[in-house]
This record gives C-alpha cells, structure tokens and sequence, in this order.
C-alpha cells in the first residue's frame, strides 16, 4: 500500500474549482478496488489517499491521472505503507488481479 500525500500549490478556491472533478477520479480508484480511504488535510493543504498497489510506480501512474496533477494544482509523495495493527491489520486486497 502506498500514501498518497498531496500539497496543494495554487489557491484553495482554484483547488475547490476542479474538486467534482478529482471526487469523480477518486470514485473510479473506489470503484477498480484501488483506493483504501482518502480525505482531506485539515486545514485543507493537501490530502491522502491510500492506495492498494504493490510499487511506487505503480501508485505515481494511478495518480498521474488525478485532474488536480493534470492541472498543476496539487503534487503528491509516495509513502509505502504495511498496516500492522487497528482496523486495517489484515487488509484483504478486493480488486481482482487481471
């Protein structure tokens, strides 16, 4: 699993302009089995998502396609992750391997 954490770089308002738009591509990672959770930093100066991939490359392709990258309002780090305890011990991968 990778984190996905964004910085936004432009103003909140041009951020919250194209946010249906990254909601939609979130909802498409929800429904292919690749998006654990996602929210937004509070204050809201970026996000996470945590994403059900084996590499980082992998994670950086998916979000590559996110429309706050697409339009330079928001830049990601990768943070490899193995949940060892609470809620997500144990996670069980719901995408189906092609």
């Amino acid at each position: 699993m990778y984190l996905m954490i964004s910085t936004y770089l432009k103003p909140l308002a041009e951020v919250d302009a194209a946010r249906a738009d990254h909601l939609t591509f979130l909802a498409g990672l929800e429904e292919a089995g690749y998006s654990v959770t996602a929210g937004r930093i509070d204050p809201p100066t970026g996000g996470i998502i945590l994403l059900d991939v084996d590499t980082e490359a992998e994670a950086h392709a998916l979000i590559a396609e996110d429309p706050y990258v697409k339009q330079g309002l928001a830049a990601y780090t990768a943070t490899g992750w193995h949940p060892a305890r609470g809620a997500l011990a144990g996670y069980q991968r719901i995408r189906k391997e092609s």
